[in-house]
């Protein structure tokens, strides 16, 4: 198959939604015409989204708060019992001020927040976290999931800098998911990494990101992995917690307290 290229464009989805694809795309400075585009940032009805273009592309990836995955996870994921609760010290009673320096598309912050922990999150490409804010805008009018996602705190820009920088009161906690350097055998497993490969790439400051959030984090830092994967350089964690697919590497600081 032929490599589809990595320029993208901005497009409405249908003509009432021209105005708003055109403040898009000023705001992500894209065109709005580019035939030789790889993908598509569309607008819509159901908000923003990305779409790989070209054959065999997967579907398109948006930030769905309300419906879908996160509304199943919301509803059966587990609650305190799941192992992203207990990696970061979730208990009776506690409930810590995280900060999600790879936020993403927002999923392991949502649950957090869902769980009632206050959350901020970063995510340094654009897109994604353009995504991120028209996900987070439209779920605010959710009678059920706007309380949630009021716990949520977009920033955008790049997190060690951001960290390094920090002004005010220092998260307890801080989640990091830095983006693992893909295997052939898994690199079609989700859309979502389909898409995403190619803008994004590997995070090979991984190192530099735990390093700034040791120096930052007031109690632990949480570090997700898949579960065969090598620890991140550096500081050695006191412990993992691990599940089927992914684990997490803890590097406590000070126990967290009520």
């Amino acid at each position: 198959m032929e490599e589809q290229g990595t320029g993208i464009r901005v497009e409405a989805m249908s003509a009432e939604y021209a105005q708003q694809a055109t403040v898009w795309a000023e705001r992500l400075g894209l065109p709005l015409q580019d035939d030789a585009a790889g993908f598509a940032v569309q607008v819509g009805a159901e908000g923003l989204q990305i779409q790989q273009l070209g054959p065999q592309a997967p579907g398109p990836v948006r930030v769905d708060f309300v419906e879908g995955q996160a509304a199943h996870r919301r509803q059966f994921g587990g609650g305190n019992g799941q192992m992203i609760a207990k990696a970061v010290g979730i208990s009776q009673g506690i409930r810590p001020l995280v900060l999600d320096a790879t936020a993403g598309l927002g999923k392991d912050a949502f649950v957090l927040a869902s769980l009632g922990c206050q959350m901020t999150l970063i995510e340094r490409q654009p897109l994604i976290a353009a995504l991120l804010e028209d996900g987070l805008a439209r779920a605010r009018s959710d009678a059920e999931v706007g309380p949630i996602v009021g716990r949520m705190r977009l920033l955008t820009g790049n997190a060690i800098e951001r960290m390094r920088a920090w002004e005010g009161e220092a998260p307890q906690v801080i989640y990091l998911d830095p983006m693992f350097p893909h295997r052939d055998k898994s690199a079609l497993v989700k859309k979502e990494m389909r898409v995403f490969r190619p803008l994004v790439g590997d995070d090979l400051d991984a190192p530099a990101l735990l390093e700034a959030a040791l120096a930052l984090a007031s109690h632990r830092v949480v570090v997700k992995r898949p579960r065969k994967a090598p620890i991140i350089d550096g500081p050695k964690p006191s412990h993992s917690l691990e599940g089927k697919s992914s684990r997490y590497d803890i590097y406590p600081k000070k126990a967290l307290k009520a």
